[in-house]
C-alpha cells in the first residue's frame, strides 16, 4: 500500500497531497516541473486528522492521488490555493521543511518557544499569507500576536516568517557593523531601524514590500514562526556549527544555490 502525504506550501500558498516523501517532494517542487516554476520552497507536512471536518476535499486524495501505470507515484494533488494557512490549525502542522532552489532539503521539527532578552531591533521575513520584510522592535511572539491582532484595521488570521540575523544594526542601526548582509539598500534599512527606536515611534515598519532575492536561509537567526492570537509554534534553526556537521550538503546549497 502507497504512503500518501499532506503538504502545506508556503511558496506558494497550497494545500497539496503527493505520493512523494518529504524529500521527494522538496526536490521535486523546488526544481520544477512543466507545470511550475523552479525556486526556494518551504512546506509543512499536514495531520489531515487534525484538519476541521469538511473545510478541504480530503475525498480526492483517494480518488486522485493514485500511481501512474507502472507504479510511478502521483506527485501531487492540489486540494486548495486559497486562504489555506488561515484554514488549517497550528496544531495540525508536523514539521517544517525547506527546501534550497537545488532541490536539497533540511526538516525543522518544533522547539519550546522562549522569549527573547531584549533587543532593540529586529528583522522578519514573512512568507505567508503575506511576504514583505518588516522591521520591529517586537520580539517574535509580541510580532505574532500584534500582526494577528483583529482589532487592528490591518492584520492577517494567521502568519508564517522567520527572524533573519541583523548583526551589530540590531543594537546600534546607525553605526553598527553590517557584515555579510545580504539585504538590499542597507542604508535604507539603517534608517527604518533607527526610526524604531524612540519610545513613541511604531513597534514595527515595512522594509521590502515583497522580497525579489528569494529566502535568506544563511542569515537565519532564532528560527521560523507561525501563530495567532491563540497559538504559536517555533522551529527552531540549527546553529552554523550544527548544519556544517549534519546537514552540510543543504547548508552548502543554501549559501550559493
Amino acid at each position: 500500500m502507497n504512503t500518501t502525504y499532506l503538504y502545506l506550501s508556503l511558496i506558494p500558498q497550497g494545500l497539496i497531497a503527493s505520493m512523494l516523501n518529504p524529500e521527494e517532494f522538496g526536490a521535486y517542487y523546488a526544481l520544477g516541473a512543466n507545470v511550475h516554476s523552479s525556486g526556494e520552497a518551504i512546506f509543512f507536512e499536514v495531520d489531515p486528522a487534525g484538519l476541521p471536518p469538511g473545510e478541504f476535499p480530503l475525498h480526492l486524495i483517494d480518488e486522485r492521488c493514485v500511481a501512474k501505470p507502472g507504479g510511478r507515484p502521483k506527485k501531487s494533488v492540489y486540494l486548495a490555493i486559497y486562504r489555506v494557512l488561515s484554514r488549517i490549525p497550528v496544531a495540525a502542522l508536523g514539521n517544517l521543511y525547506l527546501v534550497t532552489k537545488d532541490g536539497q532539503t533540511l526538516e525543522l521539527e518544533q522547539s519550546e518557544y522562549i522569549r527573547e532578552p531584549d533587543r532593540q531591533a529586529h528583522l522578519y521575513q514573512e512568507f505567508c499569507p503575506i511576504d514583505p520584510m518588516v522591521a520591529s522592535c517586537l520580539e517574535p511572539l509580541e510580532f505574532c500576536r500584534a500582526i494577528t491582532d483583529p482589532s487592528r484595521p490591518v492584520h492577517v488570521p494567521r502568519i508564517v516568517f522567520s527572524q533573519l540575523s541583523l548583526r551589530g544594526l540590531a543594537r546600534d542601526p546607525v553605526n553598527g557593523e553590517a557584515h555579510d548582509l545580504p539585504y538590499p539598500n542597507l542604508q535604507h534599512l539603517r534608517e527604518v531601524l533607527a526610526s524604531l527606536l524612540p519610545a513613541d515611534a511604531k513597534s514595527s515598519k515595512l522594509f521590502l514590500k515583497q522580497v525579489n532575492d528569494g529566502v535568506f536561509y544563511r542569515t537565519i537567526r532564532g528560527g521560523f514562526y507561525v501563530g495567532d492570537q491563540q497559538d504559536f509554534a517555533f522551529y527552531r534553526f540549527p546553529d552554523v556549527a550544527d548544519l556544517e556537521a549534519q546537514h552540510f550538503g543543504w547548508w552548502r546549497s543554501a549559501q550559493t544555490a
